[in-house]
């Protein structure tokens, strides 16, 4: 702004304080009256007068003013976007730990299910074993009852016959000691 550009505005200024100081006192009032054409016309030359540096500032101040309002509304939308996801964040952790407790709980279960199967098929394999050992035996006492009864008698019933015989058979039976 030139210094006579700032000069035209300020005598336009000082031109309608003059107009208001000296207009007509309304009766009863503090209010003045003042014709309304002059002070519009004062007015206009005022806005005319103001040099472009002016206009550039309140045009940037406007600028401003709505970057500031659309930089709020995008701080906005971000903060309700980043609590969202917060929100989302915290309930997956959530589910994570909630999945976490439900999976240990079923392999707990499973480990105790097969330390009870387990425990259920040694039982049944003992009880299995010990019928079959049993069959076992009384197959085997008869076996041996059958071999007993297959065996020829060797000796008479009654024994040795004589004593000779007895005595020959002392004799057959070779005793180192006496030789």
């Amino acid at each position: 702004m030139s210094e006579q550009e700032a000069r035209a505005l300020e005598d336009l200024l000082f031109d309608f304080r003059e107009m208001i100081e000296q207009a007509r006192m309304m009766p009863m009032s503090a209010s003045v009256l003042v014709n309304r054409d002059e002070a519009l016309a004062i007015v206009e030359d005022a806005l005319a007068s103001m040099p472009e540096e002016l206009r550039r500032a309140r045009w940037l101040l406007k600028e401003r003013d709505e970057f500031l309002a659309e930089a709020q509304r995008d701080a906005g939308v971000i903060v309700d976007a980043a609590r969202t996801q917060a929100e989302r964040m915290v309930e997956r952790t959530e589910i994570a730990r909630e999945a976490r407790r439900t999976a240990e709980q079923v392999i707990a279960d499973a480990e105790a299910d097969a330390r009870r199967l387990t425990h259920e098929a040694e039982d049944f394999i003992d009880a299995r074993l010990l019928t079959f050992e049993e069959t076992l035996e009384k197959t085997l006492v008869a076996v041996r009852r059958g071999r007993d009864r297959l065996q020829p008698d060797v000796d008479p019933p009654g024994g040795p016959d004589t004593e000779a015989d007895a005595a020959s058979a002392e004799r057959e039976f070779f005793d180192q000691d006496e030789a």
